[in-house]
């Protein structure tokens, strides 16, 4: 696979990469390593790749809310082996449309089969089913052959689905309402036209925030799904050493929330003392980072220095008055390089990196028109 991807670098004349990012599969962490020691040896791994490797936040938010339905699997299993019934024949979904007009419903949507392993597509198909619930209801007391289709089905083995509930209803009513935030995220952060780097710690402070809170819900089904998601949760997120720090320098590039904001969110996730502890070792990492680029982007770059200029020959004869003043130009710019120097080295103003005024400076508002490669 690394050997893939290179082939393709090459191809399309890239040779620095910053970072890539994969799904959370064994085989794509080997990938990275392979592609590690390849960038290494074209001098293109910035900081021996300690930053390259990115997990894919969709991927582990999927894996998140899956862990989380499997609470409710029952209720879910019941109105999904329904929806099969009615899907897998043309007669059956024609005769289940049919109960529309007896209720009174004018609607163009259709009943929509999930993939059980797409969270996502399962929401979907759970919040369509909801709409069509009095449906179902007709059409299981006047077909024989759904209810029969439910008592031989199985949710596990030895476990029959059985007929649908009014409790089934109101365990998927509620998980669909609890599922929408991870919906909209999973929408939010899937995005192709806009930047999503920036955005992605602040998105998972969020969830973090917001699975304690469930946990503790009075709502015992709720309860137990945010439990089970904050485990697989805590695999990923829950120990700051294991994440990647491009994550929070990312949030910290953006003007809008800078190291403030990192900063109050690591202490919302991780609490008080390990927050701050984090925040600094965040900072302190991104100093090194910023010194790396100083170094690339001065290498073959030579400064004039003091004794650079004594050696300059400063005769103007024989030069006319535009070779004169071009001359004198250069002797002010490599003054001027030497000033800087001792500015720098005494103290003084020229002392503060691009960095260091970066974080100085204050946030930017944050407005829905604001454009952070636009600023």
């Amino acid at each position: 696979m690394a050997n893939g991807i290179r082939r393709c670098l090459r191809e399309w004349g890239i040779n620095k990469i910053f970072t890539v990012i994969v799904d959370n599969a064994s085989s794509n962490d080997v990938t990275v390593k392979e592609l590690s020691k390849k960038l290494t040896k074209m001098g293109t791994n910035l900081m021996n790749g300690n930053h390259l490797h990115v997990r894919c936040m969709a991927h582990i938010m999927n894996l998140v809310v899956q862990d989380g339905l499997k609470e409710s699997s029952v209720s879910i299993e019941r109105v999904r082996h329904a929806v099969r019934y009615v899907r897998q024949s043309p007669a059956r979904l024609k005769r289940f449309q049919e109960y529309f007009d007896d209720e009174q419903l004018n609607c163009k949507k259709t009943l929509c089969l999930d993939v059980p392993t797409r969270w996502n597509s399962t929401d979907l198909m759970l919040r369509r089913a909801v709409e069509f619930e009095s449906i179902f209801s007709h059409y299981a007391s006047s077909e024989i052959g759904l209810r029969h289709y439910l008592k031989h089905s199985y949710i596990e083995v030895g476990i029959p689905t059985d007929e649908l509930l009014s409790s089934d209803w109101e365990n998927v009513k509620r998980i669909t309402k609890f599922l929408k935030i991870f919906y909209l995220l999973t929408l939010k952060i899937s995005g192709s036209r806009y930047v999503t780097s920036n955005i992605h710690f602040l998105e998972i402070c969020a969830v973090a925030v917001y699975l304690k809170q469930l946990i503790a819900n009075e709502d015992t089904v709720l309860s137990e799904m945010a439990k089970k998601m904050k485990e697989k949760f805590n695999k990923y997120w829950g120990d700051p050493g294991k994440m990647n720090k491009i994550i929070f320098i990312a949030c910290i590039l953006d003007p809008r929330y800078k190291l403030e904001s990192v900063s109050y969110a690591l202490v919302k996730m991780f609490g008080e003392d390990p927050g701050t502890t984090i925040q600094a070792e965040v900072k302190k990492y991104m100093t090194s980072l910023f010194c790396e680029y100083v170094k690339s982007s001065s290498k073959g770059v030579v400064l004039a220095s003091s004794s650079d200029c004594s050696s300059l020959d400063t005769s103007t004869s024989g030069l006319s008055d535009n070779q004169v003043s071009t001359q004198n130009t250069g002797l002010l710019e490599s003054l001027m390089q030497d000033i800087k120097k001792y500015k720098s080295g005494s103290g003084g103003v020229d002392t503060k990196t691009e960095l260091d005024k970066y974080f100085g400076e204050e946030t930017e508002d944050d407005s829905k028109e604001f454009d952070v490669l636009l600023w």
